[in-house]
């Protein structure tokens, strides 16, 4: 094979640097656009400061889809998930549970969810069955029998049926957008069964105030700092880890990494496993922004304006590429986008239009600049 011109050097360095750059030059391009259009009334710091909260939740979640999209695999559940994680906290807090365990017990379930579906994805059907069918039979001995007999009898029956259908079926691999697909559904009816089909209203505690406007640190709400932290932790961990390079090597080419001694499997456990937690961390956000409460249609949609976040922050549905900071600006151009629309009196079905062009434009641009850098 011949090696690259220079001009397919310089063409390739131009394409990575309008890919770093691209979210960040078009975030102050319709930023600037709409300064322009409306002055004062768009640009002031408390319409800044709405937008940054606006985003909180959608960045949040969003920062987990990167590592998923980056892998190469795909997450539709975020949206159920969220509001599953808003009704198992309200439900915690109905039951007199204190508001640190609870928003702790939402994000491990969030967690739990996440391995969930890694484990499907990876073809290990049996143990998700044995989980399941252990939790229910523990649940089913807890008053009877107590916590304790509960634990033992529902751990046992889940290993020894968990190794009876891994033994019976194998290993069955399932695609991320099957398997994401279904969780969607079975994630949005348990959040609907949690409340019965209802919202639950809990005691106001300090996780109601999350979302709310701080008298300190320019005013932010607490809930906007938390999301600033995860964004620079998870940047951190994708750029600097060996875990971040081999969700690159995985999105990449996945026979490669395996290859190069990656442990691929578990590798997407703890993908979908930090994820999820993401996941449940806007899902704590999300309580806070409808002022304490869990509702089980809370975040319909959700899921489509954090892939696009991903999408338009120039990561590659094909995997192998992403940055969180990309995505972050992902989703604040969508805000912008949004509130600037609405400053202009544009309906809310123009907005849609518009969100729509500007993801087709983002995988347009994607598609181009894999061809021409080949």
């Amino acid at each position: 094979m011949a090696p690259p011109t220079t001009e397919t050097q310089h063409r390739r360095q131009y394409l990575s640097v309008l890919t770093r750059l691209g979210p960040s030059l078009g975030l102050i391009a319709v930023w600037t656009l709409f300064a322009l259009l409306k002055g004062g009334s768009f640009a002031n710091w408390n319409n800044q400061r709405l937008m940054l909260l606006q985003t909180t939740v959608v960045a949040t979640a969003a920062t987990g889809a990167t590592l998923v999209i980056a892998s190469g695999g795909i997450d539709l559940s975020v949206g159920s998930a969220i509001a599953m994680g808003t009704m198992i906290i309200a439900f915690l807090l109905k039951q007199g549970v204190a508001p640190g365990p609870a928003a702790i017990l939402a994000i491990a379930a969030g967690g739990g969810v996440g391995l969930v579906i890694g484990t499907m994805i990876i073809g290990r059907i049996g143990r998700v069955v044995g989980a399941i069918v252990g939790a229910g039979i523990g649940y089913a001995c807890w008053q009877p029998a107590g916590p304790w007999v509960a634990f033992a009898v529902g751990s046992s029956t889940a290993l020894i049926l968990a190794y009876l259908v891994d033994r019976l079926l194998g290993k069955i691999e399932l695609s991320p957008f099957i398997v994401t697909l279904a969780m969607w559904g079975g994630l949005r009816g348990i959040a609907k069964g949690i409340g019965n089909n209802q919202p639950i209203y809990p005691d106001q505690t300090w996780l109601t105030d999350l979302m709310q406007p701080s008298s300190r640190w320019l005013s932010l709400a607490p809930g906007v700092l938390i999301a600033i932290v995860l964004t620079i932790v998870m940047s951190l961990i994708l750029r600097y880890t060996r875990f971040g390079r081999y969700i690159y090597g995985i999105g990449s080419n996945e026979q490669t990494a395996r290859l190069c001694g990656v442990h691929v499997e578990r590798t997407k456990l703890l993908i979908y496993g930090l994820a999820s937690m993401c996941t449940a961390i806007a899902a704590l956000l999300q309580f806070s922004f409808l002022y304490g409460q869990g509702d089980p249609t809370t975040a319909d949609g959700y899921e489509l304006k954090v892939i696009a976040s991903v999408v338009i922050g120039g990561a590659s549905l094909t995997g192998g590429e992403g940055t969180i900071l990309g995505t972050v600006f992902g989703a604040l151009i969508m805000t912008v986008v949004d509130n600037g629309c609405t400053k202009l009196g544009l309906n809310n079905w123009v907005q849609e239009i518009v969100t729509g062009a500007i993801i087709l434009a983002a995988v347009s641009l994607d598609q181009l600049r894999h061809r021409r850098s080949e």
